[in-house]
């Protein structure tokens, strides 16, 4: 078996990244790490409602009106 000859076509040419290559709008050297790390962790709970429900609930604050009621409701039933 012959081994492949050397030639100047083989090697990596290393490549100087241009400031002109990158565009302004990636510019993250005024970027702040973690910024909104501590809001992702706590997270957020996404419940999906079927259609016919979502139409009667026009925004998060009724759903978690109607919710609440019917929490209040139901421990009043158990008590009395």
């Amino acid at each position: 078996m012959k081994k492949a000859a050397k030639s100047s076509r083989m090697k990596k040419v290393s490549r100087r990244a241009d400031e002109d290559e990158i565009l302004p709008e990636y510019d993250f050297s005024n970027g702040v790490r973690g910024k909104y790390a501590k809001r992702f962790a706590e997270g957020t709970n996404l419940i999906l409602l079927e259609p016919d429900l979502a139409a009667e609930f026009p925004n998060s604050r009724s759903v978690s009106r109607a919710l609440r009621a019917y929490l209040k409701s139901r421990s009043k039933r158990r008590t009395a």
